[in-house]
């Protein structure tokens, strides 16, 4: 008897669309390279363009975060440490662990691990557009290119002695476009996962992207979503589900927790877009 494993890639499920910063964003690069005068705490850009962007291990790393607190899933593996305290998050460690994991199958194990499985979810760079970029030249008021500083202040509690620091954020109002997210579906499980992933989403959008989300920076909101599909039957074609709930107000936001009956919808919708059928040339 043979003990492959036998992946079966049966389809793929793309959510496209927007982000739009509600205030300030800061998604720092570190402090490596940075010049002497220069801001505390820069923003991570495009090296070719110089343009701020999201990266999609952030994207992914805080959805990742939140639905593990949603979850309750034990903070189990030690990725490193930060000022001295221990950095942990979720790992399955063993196949019979994964299976039954609500984090795992969607983001992804080390690939040493007993529960190697492949990643069901990819995070693209969210990047600004050209458009986009032009009208921060034009028009916003800019302490850098693209992005202001902010000062904050750190007061000593017993002299009350303030030691300002500049902060680097992309303004409020600024859009990132060309977000895509993918979904791998190898199971009929992954398609209830998805909506976990839409889930996930909305819980980002409630909470904070980046840094210094505790004193305003960071809210997020999705915008102009679509969600396709491609199925290993006809890989070439793209369906389009059209059944998303727009906002009241007309604007290219989305309910992300789809309520009944639309969750149910989906669900229906991507079992009869994705037959989970043996492969056929």
């Amino acid at each position: 008897m043979s003990n492959e494993i036998v992946v079966n890639l049966y389809g793929r499920i793309f959510v496209r669309g927007n982000i739009r910063a509600m205030t300030g964003l800061h998604i720092g690069r570190g402090k490596e390279g940075l010049e002497i005068g220069g801001v505390d705490n820069a923003v991570v850009r495009d090296p070719l363009t110089n343009r701020p962007y999201i990266p999609g291990s952030s994207l992914k790393g805080k959805m990742r975060s939140l639905w593990e607190k949603m979850t309750g899933a034990e903070q189990s593996f030690l990725i490193g440490r930060i000022k001295g305290k221990e950095v942990r998050v979720h790992v399955c460690e063993d196949l019979e662990m994964y299976q039954g994991c609500p984090v795992c199958p969607i983001y992804g194990v080390p690939g040493d691990k007993g529960s190697s499985n492949p990643t069901r979810l990819v995070v693209r760079d969210v990047l600004l557009s050209d458009a986009e970029a032009d009208r921060l030249e034009q028009q916003a008021h800019t302490d850098l290119p693209y992005t202001e500083v902010k000062w904050e202040a750190a007061i000593d509690r017993v002299t009350s002695a303030a030691t300002p620091r500049p902060m680097e954020r992309v303004p409020a109002g600024t859009c990132f476009e060309s977000l895509e997210m993918v979904f791998s579906v190898y199971e009929p499980d992954d398609l209830r996962r998805f909506v976990h992933v839409l889930e996930a989403m909305q819980l980002l959008q409630d909470d904070y992207l980046g840094g210094l989300g505790s004193r305003g920076s960071g809210k997020i909101v999705f915008e102009s979503l679509r969600i396709s599909v491609r199925s290993r039957k006809d890989y070439g074609r793209e369906e389009k589900w059209t059944e998303i709930p727009q906002a009241a107000d007309d604007r290219p936001q989305v309910s992300l927790v789809l309520e009944e009956p639309n969750r149910e919808k989906l669900v229906t919708w991507l079992k009869e877009q994705i037959p989970f059928e043996p492969y056929s040339a």
